[in-house]
């Protein structure tokens, strides 16, 4: 027996949606949750350069939708709804129909280079907090398994270096939801894991140092020819000011700021106001 258009809808959206994943791109799920003339229910896969997978049930409304997607993706939410009378007011028989976007996107993945205290700390956190997470280095005794084989642990990927370069490539895809830090022992390691980053367009890139370190290695980079667009955005020395002092506290300096990145956040105070309005 033939499968119905809602089988065949929702076996492609699923189809859709696993490359999205399998690829590291990004798209929206757009749903209608509410509507008196339309499938609740029915659902249409956006990509980021709004084309389109699936059916909410009127071509005029898929158009719409297509058409706003790209400016949910470019923002930081997770999720939203509108109303079609918001999206296409010229679409009145609508009027009361709204839908549900949301973003479809892998776990966001972090790449550290550099498994000494900083880094094996930076790990664990990551790990617990719901980041994929990769730890490099190239002495094998420093990503070996049995120091990192708790059941959370064992999710973390661990890579010995042949050469630091490669490493941080290979595990930095195409730098989609990726963040990067660098956290080696020496200025020599730092640089060649720069260039690999900053050439992986990863989402965020962080080295730790003090000023003078890291402004040694944006310097040399700079020499080499490197744009001073991509150099800015490395956060160098990474992290937020928290006054972090043990490799613990500064591995939660590091990924405060790795989430603010990617959740929009300033990174100062929710408090602030109650003292600065007395």
């Amino acid at each position: 027996m033939a499968e119905s258009n809602t089988q065949v809808n929702a076996a492609t959206i699923r189809q859709a949606i696993d490359e999205v994943l399998d690829t590291g791109s990004i798209a929206a799920l757009v749903t209608v949750i509410q509507s008196d003339q339309l499938t609740v229910g029915a659902k249409l896969l956006v990509r980021t350069d709004a084309t389109a997978i699936g059916d909410l049930g009127h071509p005029e409304l898929n158009r719409a939708v297509a058409a706003v997607t790209p400016e949910f993706l470019q923002g930081r939410a997770e999720a939203g709804t509108s109303s079609v009378a918001e999206l296409a007011p010229e679409l009145t028989n609508l009027g009361g129909t709204r839908v549900l976007f949301e973003r479809i996107e892998g776990e966001p993945h972090l790449v550290i280079a550099g498994a000494g205290h900083v880094g094996a700390s930076l790990a664990r956190l990551a790990a617990t907090v719901g980041y994929r997470v990769t730890l490099i280095d190239d002495r094998p005794e420093f990503v070996a398994r049995d120091l990192f084989s708790s059941p959370r642990e064992q999710q973390i990927n661990l890579i010995t270096a042949g050469r630091w370069a490669e490493a941080v490539c290979d595990s930095s895809g195409s730098g989609r939801g990726v963040s990067i830090a660098i956290v080696t022992r020496g200025h020599k390691q730092d640089e060649d894991c720069l260039r690999a980053a900053l050439d992986s367009n990863a989402d965020y890139i962080g080295m730790i140092g003090s000023k003078r370190r890291t402004n040694i290695v944006l310097d040399k980079l700079r020499a080499e020819g490197f744009a001073e667009e991509q150099l800015r955005k490395v956060r160098a020395p990474i992290g937020l000011d928290i006054g972090a002092i043990s490799p613990e506290e500064v591995a939660l300096a590091i990924l405060a700021e790795i989430v603010a990145e990617r959740r929009g956040g300033a990174g100062g105070s929710l408090s602030r106001w109650r003292r600065q309005s007395g």
